[in-house]
């Protein structure tokens, strides 16, 4: 019987070894947390980017959070195509660079492409987030695909090696999204956290490409010629986030704020937040309300109690002041607590705006439900509720729950006043004047007319109270102040609100409520 080299079987291949190419674990581990690292602190500054040119509410965190997927998903695929392709070695370093100058170069391009692109339509939140997220996080997501690929020198150990530097990405990434929200973005302005990281990318890439250089005795990839453009382009970015336009006078760790004074007006001024006014307040004449839903809140507080009784007031979000300072004007003794969310905005109004905390102004720094929860019940004589995530009240303040805990805090005759803003179809408007009737027994609602038609967005105010409302004295008191404004009650307001949804804890589609049909 004969044998045929055929007929005998091969010995299994020897696994395949890449010994002498792998990167030292420890420079391995720290490019895998860095890229997947400062992919994050990107997603955190971007959201306040874009802020001031499409707001801060729900479509937009959503808009930043699945455009930064988007991008780690088709950098992770395309630095896995390129490693299979070419050697890793030759790819880190370009990539760490490339990502620092394309850090840089977001600045100016969003700042600029915001001026256009200004609004709260979803192209224009869509675009202008890709432009501030896209490419740098696309750039830095390859570095892991790049690192694994050289870190295989022995098949046995795949799983091992995958599995601790995807491990070590993520904890990247976790570090970075709590150093950025709870320390840089209080401490420092989003040019200078984004500046930092561009250069501490551009710094990590040249290192890493002399290192490899000395290592492989080879060039660095590219000509100079190229090298060199990109430096140029780099500096370029830099050079061009100082001139370009700036919506913020102060940045605070919620808002893009500027206080612009009004020509028309010496001691007028008005606060923008996020590119949206906000507040008006006059340095002279704190009795001076500028904004009409600022006059009909002011109307209430007028015949919340007989003329000049003080008050006992709190208010749910804080901004330029105007109500408390107009509460102290006209009714004297009158005891303001103030709950709002953004310190920084307290310090704006102290140093620009005229506030002056004393014993009859009290600002708590802090998120208003939590801080009602604190409050002793029927405490207050009249609760105002003005507290805004650029024009959408927070759905935490929006809720049955929480009008629950204002009519406790409320006194037995007591009112509380929210304003609210809605565009047509007017489903908010609707759903939170059902949700605070829920728990109050006598509510009314100010707006004007054509508002109430439908034909336009615009602010809305909502009086309510568990005794019966002063309507004729305040229907008189709104013709004197704004005599173009209506006030629906009783069935007018209840065929107005028809069936809409109470909202609660469990479901307050805010966002989605507000948004145009």
């Amino acid at each position: 019987m004969s044998f045929k080299p055929s007929d005998v079987a091969a010995p299994p291949a020897p696994p395949v070894s890449t010994t002498g190419r792998a990167l030292p674990n420890g420079l391995a581990a720290f490019l895998v947390f860095f890229a997947s690292g400062a992919v994050l602190v990107l997603e955190t500054v971007a959201l306040r980017l874009v802020g001031p040119y499409v707001g801060v509410t729900l479509q937009v965190t959503s808009s930043v959070i699945g455009i930064a997927l988007a991008a780690i998903a088709y950098g992770a695929w395309s630095g896995g195509w390129l490693a299979d392709r070419r050697d890793p070695r030759g790819l880190l370093a370009p990539a760490l660079v490339l990502a620092g100058i394309a850090t840089a170069v977001t600045l100016p391009v969003v700042r600029y492409a915001g001026e256009v692109l200004r609004g709260g339509a979803a192209s224009a939140i869509l675009l202008l987030v890709a432009l501030a997220v896209f490419v740098p996080a696309a750039l830095l997501a390859a570095v892991t695909p790049l690192v694994v690929k050289l870190q295989l020198a022995d098949l046995r150990r795949t799983g091992q090696v995958v599995g601790r530097l995807s491990g070590i990405g993520t904890l990247g990434g976790i570090t970075a999204t709590l150093l950025t929200g709870f320390v840089l973005v209080a401490a420092v302005p989003s040019t200078v956290i984004l500046l930092a990281l561009a250069v501490a990318l551009g710094v990590t890439g040249i290192g890493l490409g002399v290192h490899l250089r000395r290592q492989t005795r080879t060039e660095l990839p590219g000509p100079a010629r190229t090298r060199a453009a990109l430096a140029v382009l780099g500096l370029l970015g830099a050079g061009l986030t100082t001139i370009a336009p700036n919506p913020c006078d102060v940045e605070t760790a919620y808002h893009c704020a500027r206080v612009q004074a009004d020509p028309g007006r010496p001691s007028g001024r008005t606060l923008l937040l996020n590119s949206a006014q906000h507040s008006y307040v006059d340095l002279a004449d704190p009795k001076h309300l500028e904004y009409a839903y600022t006059k009909w809140i002011g109307a209430v507080a007028d015949v919340a109690a007989p003329a000049g009784q003080r008050l006992d007031a709190l208010h749910l979000g804080g901004g330029g002041f105007t109500v408390p300072r107009y509460l102290t004007a006209t009714r004297p003794g009158t005891d303001n607590v103030v709950f709002e969310i953004d310190g920084g905005l307290v310090e704006l109004g102290e140093r620009e705006l005229g506030v002056r905390p004393g014993p009859g102004l009290r600002a708590v720094v802090g998120d208003a439900r939590m801080l009602l929860a604190g409050e002793p019940s029927d405490s207050r004589d009249l609760v105002v509720g003005d507290a805004f995530g650029h024009l959408v009240v927070p759905w935490h303040l929006a809720t049955r729950e929480m009008a629950a805990d204002i009519r406790r805090v409320v006194r037995p005759g007591g009112i509380y006043t929210q304003n609210v803003i809605d565009y047509p179809p007017l489903r908010f408007i609707r759903a939170e004047v059902a949700t605070v009737a829920a728990e109050f027994a006598h509510v009314a609602l100010i707006a004007p007319p054509q508002a109430l038609a439908e034909q336009q967005g615009a602010n809305f105010v909502i009086v309510a109270s568990d005794a019966p409302l002063p309507l004729d004295a305040l229907r008189k008191r709104l013709g004197v102040v704004d005599p173009q404004v209506s006030m629906l009650s009783g069935a007018e307001l209840t065929e107005f609100v028809g069936d809409a949804l109470v909202l609660t804890d469990d479901f307050a589609p805010v966002d989605q409520l507000l948004a145009t049909a």
